[in-house]
């Protein structure tokens, strides 16, 4: 599959929110909560479209981060079943990592349950760290979160090297 990254807008809302349902159950957030972000101009979300089917998304990602801040905050993200193993979380996540760089975040935080080790795997090799675990953050379910961080060093460039 294939998929094209574009900025949210509160037009998908009933799609992220389809997914939400589906992906998080009792975690969902409310349909309020998702609006309230996608309004908020100190938040960025992005959904994936599935190439060949317009207005069928397959993921979404959200980010906190004003500008000029030097933290920010994954606030969720979600891939459907169906277009999970296929690269589409790691597009969303390097694509919300860029816009907190172009934020000025230097730092970037995110919550994963501790019963869901392949997101967090995902994020390690993004070069995530786990720093804290909250006990109980995720109810009424009460599984922990397990709070990780990216340092997020500035981009060098070096020089290339022919033969």
């Amino acid at each position: 599959m294939s998929w094209q990254l574009r900025t949210a807008s509160t037009d998908d809302l009933l799609g992220i929110m389809e997914i939400e349902a589906g992906t998080f159950g009792t975690d969902a957030w409310s349909s309020e909560a998702m609006l309230s972000d996608l309004r908020n101009p100190q938040c960025y979300y992005l959904v994936a479209d599935r190439i060949g089917f317009p207005g069928e998304l397959d993921g979404y990602a959200g980010l906190f981060t004003p500008k000029g801040a030097l933290e920010g905050d994954i606030q969720t993200i979600a891939v459907t079943e169906s277009a999970r193993r296929g690269g589409l979380g790691g597009a969303l996540m390097n694509a919300l990592i860029g816009e907190a760089r172009k934020r000025g975040a230097r730092e970037l935080f995110l919550e994963v349950r501790a019963d869901n080790p392949g997101p967090k795997r995902l994020y390690e090799t993004l070069g995530f760290e786990e720093i804290a675990v909250r006990v109980g953050y995720y109810h009424p379910d009460n599984v922990d979160a397990i709070v990780m961080r990216l340092a997020m060093q500035d981009p060098t460039t070096r020089p290339a090297v022919g033969r």
